[in-house]
């Protein structure tokens, strides 16, 4: 048995940016965009103004490509883990790359603003060493995930320890 598997986990959480639109809404989306662009760049082009076809084709483009890199920055995973001994925070970017802190969960302090505004950063404080996370999330979900992570500390902090008896 690994050690990750003794230690009791407080917490343990997966944050990840909301995307309201679902892939078969952002299919439906473009295809209603695509149908209404075609027939204004129709009326254009038969009426003479043929260059009208393609300006407005790259807007179309220009849509589905920044649709897509929205969808890309959707991909990103923060993952949160509180053991007795360590708590972990690991960002997975969408191309792969991965980010590790490990904090001593005794020195550890989160700190958000009160209450929570639109710019208010949750950051993970320890010594000397400072984290934001959960940049995407909204003013009130950074809130709860603070007031979690606190009473979570809180727990692992007072839960009972187990002393070793002294050799007689």
């Amino acid at each position: 048995m690994s050690s990750d598997q003794q230690q009791p986990c407080y917490f343990d959480a997966e944050l990840t940016p909301h995307r309201s639109l679902s892939p078969r809404g952002f299919r439906i989306l473009m295809a209603v965009v695509i149908a209404a662009n075609f027939t204004v760049d129709a009326a254009f082009y038969f009426s003479g103004a043929w260059p009208i076809f393609g300006f407005m084709g790259l807007d179309v483009g220009l849509l589905y490509f920044l649709f897509r890199l929205n969808y890309c920055h959707g991909q990103l995973i923060e993952s949160l883990r509180l053991t007795d001994d360590a708590f972990e925070v690991r960002r997975r970017f969408p191309n792969g790359e991965e980010l590790r802190w490990s904090f001593e969960p005794y020195w550890l302090r989160v700190e958000i603003d009160n209450p929570p505004g639109h710019d208010s950063k949750l950051i993970l404080v320890s010594r000397r060493r400072r984290v934001s996370i959960g940049s995407f999330l909204t003013p009130e979900e950074r809130g709860a995930v603070a007031h979690a992570l606190r009473d979570a500390l809180h727990r692992q902090r007072s839960g009972p320890r187990l002393i070793p008896a002294e050799p007689v």
